[in-house]
């Protein structure tokens, strides 16, 4: 169970809805998946394939082998190139509103005023506006106080020059390119702080008891720190946001090895084969994948 620092709002369960598709043609994936599905029974999913030139997406969520409920969304604006993941906490009920406020406030955002704000400066403000929208439901309704949600957020810029990646949280986003995976964002953990302070090994950190602790979070402030990382495109990059109910449960090595197998050729196949990667290594979590490729 996840905990922000210095509180006690945790990651929960939920069951996802699927949103009809608004006129900016923005795709909510589904959860369908039932008490008891194995990971051989992937019955949650959608898929899209971008009317974008040269930009291809798939994404899957999934409860995952333990829990009952869903509290991840994820969401895509296809013609405008967002991509967002968000792992909501706060108990069944608010995990899943903090998931859903955050992920659609961060695309209208997103998309606004594309012809004269940066890039850079439009993912951050995105960020800040799913905060607030988190935080002041929270606020208006008791029963949702406490509920926060992770972000992580990708823009694929229109000349398919660069992308630009934002992220609160533990959820990430990585690049495989010319078969070599990279994480591009940094977890706002406990542990991963530790890491990157140099007080904990990497093999710490991954059996340590405060692994659960994040140390930023959408909604759970009036105000939140976003990071914002340009990575500059190539043809063949392919990308990957997801919840880290794949990557509690899957290392890079074995994430890195089904991104270059041969069913990523076609990238529902590839998003079913993560979920089923993560499930078949215990599914502790809801698990939830993006891949956009270029």
């Amino acid at each position: 169970m996840k905990q922000l620092e210095n509180g006690s709002r945790q990651k929960q369960d939920h069951e996802f809805r699927l949103n009809s598709i608004t006129p900016h043609a923005e795709h909510f994936a589904a959860d369908h998946s039932t008490e008891g599905t194995s990971s051989g029974m992937l019955r949650d999913w959608i898929a899209g394939l971008s009317r974008r030139p040269h930009v291809d997406y798939a994404m899957l969520t999934h409860v995952g082998r333990c829990r009952v409920h869903n509290e991840d969304t994820c969401a895509a604006d296809e013609m405008a190139g967002l991509f967002v993941v968000c792992d909501g906490m706060g108990g069944a009920a608010g995990g899943e509103v903090a998931s859903q406020l955050a992920a659609r406030a961060f695309l209208e955002q997103a998309r606004a005023g594309r012809d004269t704000q940066s890039a850079r400066w439009r993912l951050e403000k995105a960020a800040m506006e799913a905060n607030n929208a988190v935080f002041m439901e929270s606020h208006r309704d008791m029963s949702l106080r406490g509920m926060g949600t992770t972000l992580v957020g990708m823009e694929i810029g229109r000349d398919l020059r660069e992308a630009w990646i934002v992220n609160v949280g533990d959820s990430r986003c990585y690049r495989l390119r010319d078969g070599v995976l990279e994480q591009l964002t940094h977890d706002h953990s406990f542990v991963d702080e530790q890491v990157r302070a140099g007080l904990m090994t990497v093999d710490e950190a991954s059996i340590s008891h405060l692994r659960n602790i994040i140390t930023r979070a959408v909604g759970s402030h009036v105000d939140v720190d976003p990071d914002v990382v340009r990575s500059p495109l190539m043809p063949g990059d392919l990308f990957l946001l997801c919840s880290d109910g794949l990557t509690r449960e899957a290392d890079d090595e074995a994430i890195a090895q089904v991104l270059n197998g041969h069913q990523c050729v076609d990238l529902q196949m590839c998003a079913n084969a993560l979920v089923a990667l993560a499930n078949e290594c215990g599914g502790s979590d809801n698990i939830t994948v993006v891949l956009v490729r270029i």
